[in-house]
């Protein structure tokens, strides 16, 4: 299936259009049919000459409905644009059009009706010019009459390839059902519609609505039963357990969004406002999919604003906001600008100058290819660019997986410690302050010169102290809890023996040398004890030594394999012999990073929830 929008001035023939085209009423009120104009949202839809199913949000025209119109384009990637040949271009045309130009649609046929009651040529010629001074170019357009049926054929056949050329809807994305319409229905109870643009719902599906758990308890698309939805299609929902809810709250994918009530965007003025230098007025009605929220604005730099909404709603970075001003007089286009989403978790802003900081940080961090659903609503990010995994460490440093997947970057490398993601500079300089704070603290204990890991954790305001555990690197080590810096405080020859020893496991980390390698190095029970309490290297058992931290690093490794795995399989991944594996294994299960499940295999064990 595929959702097209209408968009034009009142009575300019888009309910006619729409009734033509699917033989349904899109006015689904009294009032709208005896007033003639749309009121609320309209829906109808009919099967184009490809057999492609078309499903039309017929949104009202009068300026007075504008919200409810931007309820219907929001979540929808393609509109047509219906102008009448009698009227031409009209003030809720150029309305409109800047609102398709602030919420980066760029999926557009231009539709001239009434061609029946004048010439067409001119108002297609002014609709074109003013759908290209938009940023709208290369628009196909068709003329028709509603009332006598001319051009409806090559009206569908249009149709056809607008279609064609939308992107392809991810079935796998993150569910965000923005509602349009909501009732409650005798014997069914609480029943929302909407338009899903990327995703899946399914009967028996938990989904969120307003931060609450609800279940799916039947679907409907286009009064059809159906057991699964995939975007893009028109879709009502049955849910159990919850309220009749507002317009423009959503039902989301658990864990799939940021519920967030403070953003900083990136601001592009439209329409006429495009070439001045105003700033934004401090209130505005910041629009996404069906909702409209009151926010205040605040300028940190350049064209990135802070906005505080009065509620939370769910986003992901890149999603695209329309802003208006709810104060402008109706005979104005109240639509200011379109905003790109660049943080959904923006922190404080305290110190003297943090704002202009701030905003050249989000000017300069990466961007990298657009996602999906920001492709669907035509992200206005430069060269169609997006925010990243990349771009969200660079902002925040430190994210756990679950983060980078409710801002809508889900990573798909492995993490730089278990859940963890860090920036990779951000991540080197841990590394250099960790051995800094380690050697500061040997030199304030001199009796006691190994650093607690927990007080490192503090130190370097660090989360979790395995990300401590995970920067250890030599000439640091880690030994029962606490972080030595070298073999510092070793004998000479002993010191020199280890480092010897050191470089022979650089290659092959858990290649542990044998009885005669040892006794070659110096490195005899007296010395190797003596290392090991220096933290210099880890005994695995009787004869048998690696490095510090090999066990972490064994454990990573072996999380890699098919669970559970067997002893061979682990000496095949770790590349040593079974003299190594078999008491490497056993210490990896007494500490805890793996299990014996049978008298074969193992299986990794997967990290501890809360550390």
């Amino acid at each position: 299936m595929h959702v097209v929008a209408t968009a034009g001035h009142v009575d300019h023939g888009k309910s006619t259009l729409v009734r033509a085209l699917t033989g349904m009423e899109p006015d689904r009120l009294d009032e709208e049919r005896r007033r003639g104009l749309t009121i609320e949202l309209g829906y109808a839809w009919t099967a184009l000459p490809s057999g492609e199913r078309l499903a039309f949000v017929d949104v009202p025209g009068h300026e007075r409905f504008l919200a409810t119109m931007l309820a219907g384009v929001g979540p929808v990637p393609a509109v047509m644009f219906v102008v009448a040949a009698d009227e031409g271009w009209m003030p809720q045309s150029e309305e409109h059009l800047v609102a398709l130009e602030a919420l980066g649609v760029r999926h557009c046929l231009l539709v001239v009706t009434r061609s029946d009651l004048a010439g067409p040529a001119a108002a297609v010629e002014q609709a074109g010019a003013r759908l290209d001074a938009a940023g709208i170019g290369g628009v196909e357009a068709v003329t028709v009459s509603g009332r006598t049926g001319q051009g409806l054929p090559e009206l569908r056949q249009a149709l056809d390839r607008l279609v064609a050329g939308l992107p392809r809807p991810d079935p796998a994305a993150e569910v965000r059902l923005w509602i349009d319409r909501a009732f409650s229905v005798t014997g069914s109870g609480t029943v929302i519609t909407g338009t899903l643009p990327a995703g899946t719902v399914s009967v028996g599906d938990e989904l969120l609505l307003a931060g609450e758990p609800v279940r799916v308890r039947g679907l409907e698309s286009l009064k059809e039963p159906r057991d699964t939805v995939s975007g893009v299609a028109r879709v009502a929902v049955n849910l159990r357990g919850h309220d009749v809810p507002d317009r423009g709250q959503a039902l989301v994918t658990p864990g799939g969004w940021t519920y967030t009530d403070l953003i900083d965007v990136r601001v592009s003025l439209v329409g006429a406002l495009r070439h001045e230098s105003a700033g934004l007025p401090r209130r505005l009605t910041v629009h996404v999919g069906s909702a409209a929220v009151a926010a205040e604005a605040r300028r940190l730099g350049g064209r990135v604003v802070r906005l505080r909404l009065t509620r939370p709603v769910p986003l992901h970075l890149g999603d695209v906001l329309l802003l208006r001003d709810p104060g402008r007089d109706r005979s104005e286009v109240r639509v200011l600008a379109g905003a790109s989403v660049l943080d959904v978790r923006p922190p404080a802003l305290g110190r003297r100058g943090a704002a202009g900081r701030r905003a050249a940080l989000l000017e300069t961090a990466p961007l990298e290819t657009a996602p999906l659903e920001t492709a669907l609503q035509g992200g206005d990010l430069p060269e169609t660019a997006a925010p990243g995994t990349a771009y969200a460490l660079r902002l925040h440093r430190l994210l756990r997986a679950a983060d980078l997947r409710a801002m809508g970057v889900p990573p798909d490398v492995p993490g730089t410690s278990g859940e963890w993601y860090a920036d990779p500079d951000h991540w080197k300089e841990l590394g250099r302050r960790l051995a800094e704070e380690a050697r500061r603290y040997a030199a304030g204990h001199p009796l006691e010169p190994a650093m607690p890991v927990e007080a490192a954790r503090h130190r370097l305001g660090l989360p979790d102290r395995r990300l401590v555990t995970s920067l250890v690197r030599p000439p640091l080590a880690l030994h029962g809890g606490r972080i030595v810096a070298g073999p510092a405080g070793l004998p000479e020859p002993v010191a020199r023996a280890v480092e010897r020893l050191r470089r022979d496991l650089a290659a092959r980390p858990f290649q542990a040398p044998d009885a005669g390698r040892l006794a070659e190095l110096g490195l005899g029970p007296r010395e190797l004890a003596a290392a090991e309490r220096a933290g210099s290297l880890l005994r695995v058992a009787e004869g048998i030594v690696l490095l510090p931290g090999a066990d972490a690093r064994a454990a990573a490794v072996l999380s890699r394999l098919p669970q559970p795995f067997t002893v061979s399989q682990a000496r095949h991944a770790l590349g040593t012999t079974r003299r190594v594996v078999v008491p490497l294994l056993e210490h990896l299960d007494r500490a805890g990073l793996t299990e014996r499940l049978d008298e074969v295999h193992r299986r990794c064990r997967p990290p501890a929830r809360g550390r």
